[in-house]
């Protein structure tokens, strides 16, 4: 199942920068920063990626596929989390 976008494209375009400023504002999750709240940022870069040619059993790519995100970025994200997860010297069980 695809994801579909639930916004209101119509009324955001015609959306004045008062009522833009006013629906941010009244946002829980979209608190103001100050410079404290910034003092210790740093800039993460992605991490370049490499193109590979890996066989796959056609399921699983059907499966990755029907998640709704662009099924290479899912694949991805679980070797990562897989990969992150041995280095910490948290095996997981396959």
């Amino acid at each position: 199942m695809k994801n579909t976008s639930k916004t209101d494209w119509p009324r955001l375009i015609n959306m004045t920068e008062e009522e833009i400023e006013k629906n941010a504002m009244s946002d829980p999750d979209a608190a103001l920063t100050d410079e404290k709240f910034w003092k210790n940022a740093e800039i993460v870069l992605p991490r370049k990626k490499v193109s590979v040619s890996i066989r796959l059993d056609a399921e699983v790519v059907e499966w990755f596929k029907q998640q709704g995100r662009p099924y290479q970025t899912l694949i991805n994200s679980v070797l990562r989390t897989y990969v992150d997860h041995q280095k910490k010297g948290q095996r997981m069980e396959t």
